[in-house]
């Protein structure tokens, strides 16, 4: 190590040492999301000096995100992977940060998760969130996953030897509103990345403390809770677009005027033993309409969230 990089991490390394430092720059890492708990993740993540970071989203920078994603100023309608991947290389060049501009799904999440050593879930969806923790949960690697809305928020580290987000959230909310409709503040979602961030690092640093505990913020008031001993749950399963075969019956839930998800699909469930699959935007309708379903009848159900 030169003397600027030994400059660099030096006040870190008071803490966890040059063996703690190696860990970190050793490490593989998978951030879903770039938006505002993407944006401090990155930025913590990569100034600590951690060594590779795969970073997923397809969106595009606009200019409603900048009051929680201040690094993207310069970037207006380029992806955000390019752009954030531009930023951390200025940050700091030891740091490989590979953007992915698609998004995950889970045709996709099973690879990008074997890859990594921690994987954060900073998507702040419904549908990610437990594509995330399926995958996450199979493949025993640990999970730091975030939301946030208004002036509130958690996040929590599951998988890894931990009870998975089904364990703790069998069921999705009757609704849920979003940054656009609900609105958002920037430094919570600041204070909870940066929180995402610590955890992840605590985990690579081979401390399991933050897997089976939840940090939630209602404003500036914190309060949290083990879950370690939560039983794993039954759920409803996300699939990928792809996988929707001729055989199923496919039920469109988004409005009219939206082109069904497949040519075949229908606006009503009336099971006939076929393999029945809700879709919508974010998932949170698709699981209603499953969770209603299986109350009279109990053959399979997927999900698809369109995104």
């Amino acid at each position: 190590m030169v003397a600027g990089d030994a400059m660099r991490y030096a006040r870190q390394e008071v803490m966890i040492g040059a063996e703690g430092q190696a860990r970190l720059r050793a490490a593989r890492v998978l951030v879903v999301g770039a938006g505002g708990l993407g944006v401090p993740v990155l930025q913590y993540l990569v100034a600590a000096g951690v060594g590779r970071i795969v970073l997923v989203d397809p969106d595009r920078v606009e200019v409603s995100n900048l009051h929680r994603q201040p690094i993207y100023g310069r970037h207006l309608g380029m992806p955000k992977v390019h752009a954030a991947a531009l930023e951390m290389a200025a940050l700091n060049p030891d740091v490989v940060v590979e953007g992915l501009a698609e998004r995950l799904d889970p045709s996709n999440a099973a690879a990008l998760v074997a890859k990594a050593d921690v994987v954060l879930d900073c998507a702040d969806s419904f549908a990610a969130t437990y594509v995330l923790s399926d995958a996450c949960f199979a493949a025993g690697r640990a999970l730091i996953s975030a939301s946030v809305l208004r002036a509130e928020g958690f996040v929590g580290g599951f998988c890894g030897g931990a009870p998975s987000v089904r364990a703790v959230f069998p069921e999705l909310p009757e609704r849920a509103g979003s940054c656009a409709s609900s609105g958002v503040m920037g430094p919570m979602v600041g204070m909870i990345g940066a929180a995402q961030a610590q955890m992840a690092m605590t985990v690579l640093l081979g401390d399991h403390a933050p897997l089976g505990s939840i940090l939630r913020f209602d404003g500036l008031r914190p309060s949290g809770f083990r879950f370690d001993g939560a039983a794993e749950q039954e759920g409803f399963r996300f699939i990928a677009l792809k996988d929707v075969c001729k055989d199923d019956l496919a039920v469109e839930l988004r409005e009219e005027a939206e082109r069904p998800f497949v040519p075949w699909a229908v606006r009503e469930a009336c099971p006939d033993g076929r393999r029945v699959v809700f879709a919508c935007r974010s998932g949170l309708r698709a699981w209603a309409a499953a969770d209603r379903l299986r109350r009279r009848w109990p053959g399979e159900i997927v999900l698809v969230a369109m995104g």
